[in-house]
């Protein structure tokens, strides 16, 4: 017969290792695009000038503040502070909404520029960095969606020192989401 601790630790080495395979297959995706995008920079139309927008410095940075207040989160809750812990998801969930915002603040400014993923004045380089940001994009948005549940469920208190598996969870997703664009902007800032 299994204590309920063993229960607890097996069904915590479960969701971590499903997280796992997730967030591997996410990367080969990832992999796949970026390739594709090495494979595509031989074509004559490929934009060799290319600058990435401003916007998308600033959401370098708040994408990495995110997984630091993330991580903060889990530590918090793991001394048992509360009130610490709302106050550090709550900033999470500010700036990943920030995020979001830089990163149409990038497309915008890219169609300042007449740089259009389509049509006829459209560029397969931008066509290129629009299918990469909206997917990273989409995947933040199962970050944002999750960590909506997360702070439903901190509210309900069903997290405390012992047990902090859902924001352990959320970490680990955050971190990804936050590794998953640095590597992104510097393969699109390095490889043009």
């Amino acid at each position: 017969m299994m204590t309920n601790e063993e229960y607890k630790s097996r069904t915590a080495r479960s969701y971590k290792l499903l997280l796992i395979f997730a967030m591997i297959s996410m990367t080969m995706m990832f992999a796949g695009l970026t390739s594709a995008l090495v494979v595509s920079k031989s074509r004559p139309d490929w934009m060799k000038n290319f600058q990435l927008p401003s916007s998308f410095y600033f959401s370098l940075v708040v994408i990495i503040l995110c997984s630091v207040t993330m991580h903060l989160a889990k530590k918090a809750i793991q001394k048992g502070n509360r009130k610490a812990t709302t106050y550090l998801l709550g900033t999470t969930l500010a700036l990943g909404l920030t995020f979001v915002y830089f990163q149409f603040q990038g497309f915008s400014q890219l169609f300042q520029n007449h740089l259009y993923p389509v049509g006829g004045a459209g560029s397969i380089t931008i066509s290129f960095l629009y299918v990469l940001v909206y997917v990273h994009l989409a995947h933040l948005s199962g970050g944002i969606i999750s960590l909506l549940i997360i702070i439903y469920n901190h509210f309900k208190q069903k997290y405390n020192s012992s047990q902090f598996l859902g924001i352990e969870l959320g970490a680990m997703y955050w971190h990804f989401l936050d590794f998953l664009w640095i590597y992104l902007f510097l393969f699109l800032y390095f490889f043009k």
